[in-house]
């Protein structure tokens, strides 16, 4: 495995690197103050999009497809009062929504979407073991079938982060946010969140999110992005 060397002297020397830590997973390290990922492009392009609209990690390097991010130093939600991680995840979203979609030059629509599921499926990058339990005993091609066969006609488009949940929202002690894990933002239908956050809370959390948020969603179409996070 290459390192580019911008990378290295942003983080430090390989040793001592390690992966275990919060609301991560995949190749990315912890590294002293700084974050490190490979195959952080698409990461990249969204932090600088999304960097004029949110506060977002600092980029302290990208190099080769490599990104390094600065350490923000602030508790996700996920380790946040129930209540309170509801109530500010449903502010956060209404807010990320409201964004303008004619100003996201990203696009994370239906068609996109089920076409990066199928790539993901013949590249064997999905693992049947880690699907949900209603999912469980089902194979990667069969629950694409499903997927392309139960596709939303229409779509209620906004900004979508792709992976709205509790350990991607970063709370300051001032009350401030920062979104982090943001390779799969793009122009979605809001369902493709709100699935992800119907999954992640409930009880008082959830019924907090619903007040913040303001918007009652769709059951049908709640389970079909559900269905669709399989994929990534």
């Amino acid at each position: 495995m290459r390192i580019p060397e911008d990378v290295l002297r942003a983080a430090g020397p390989v040793t001592g690197w390690s992966d275990d830590h919060e609301g991560l997973s995949g190749d990315v390290w912890h590294v002293g103050s700084s974050y490190v990922k490979r195959s952080g492009a698409d990461e990249h392009a969204r932090l600088l999009w999304l960097g004029e609209h949110f506060e977002v990690p600092e980029v302290q390097v990208f190099a080769d497809g490599w990104l390094v991010l600065a350490d923000v130093g602030a508790p996700s939600l996920a380790k946040a009062d129930p209540v309170l991680a509801g109530t500010v995840m449903g502010e956060v979203l209404r807010a990320l929504h409201s964004v303008p979609v004619t100003s996201c030059p990203h696009d994370a629509r239906v068609a996109v979407v089920v076409e990066q599921a199928r790539h993901n499926v013949e590249a064997g990058l999905v693992d049947p073991d880690d699907f949900d339990d209603d999912n469980l005993g089902a194979t990667p091609q069969e629950l694409l079938e499903r997927l392309v066969a139960t596709a939303p006609e229409t779509e209620d488009l906004v900004v979508a982060h792709g992976d709205f949940c509790p350990s991607n929202v970063l709370l300051r002690p001032d009350g401030s946010t920062v979104l982090i894990d943001v390779a799969r933002l793009g122009v979605s239908d809001r369902h493709r969140d709100l699935a992800l956050v119907h999954r992640e809370l409930s009880g008082e959390a959830a019924d907090a999110f619903d007040r913040a948020y303001g918007l009652t969603p769709r059951p049908s179409t709640l389970a079909w992005y559900r269905l669709l996070d399989e994929f990534f």
